[in-house]
């Protein structure tokens, strides 16, 4: 498996919110601990498996982050991506 930090971006595999794109806050054996700035804030991070995610090769300094931080994050990024698809 592909080595996950602090900071990347990462998109579920599997549950409910299957597609939907997060901000990796925080990680440990087993788990990660995502932020979406909206249902998912910083003070309730989504607990998920590390099989359940699949890492985005981006990564962002998150150190200072609030929840309005997240979510320009994650909005730039799906812009970006809105982007390439046009192209």
């Amino acid at each position: 498996m592909e080595e996950v930090r602090t900071g990347m971006l990462a998109k579920s595999k599997a549950g409910h919110d299957k597609g939907q794109v997060y901000v990796i806050m925080d990680t440990d054996d087993a788990y990660v601990y995502l932020a979406d700035g909206r249902i998912r804030t910083l003070g309730r991070l989504k607990k998920k498996k590390k099989k359940h995610i699949q890492p985005i090769k981006r990564e962002f300094d998150v150190t200072a982050a609030d929840d309005a931080a997240i979510k320009q994050i994650l909005k730039n990024f799906n812009k970006d991506r809105e982007n390439q698809e046009d192209l």
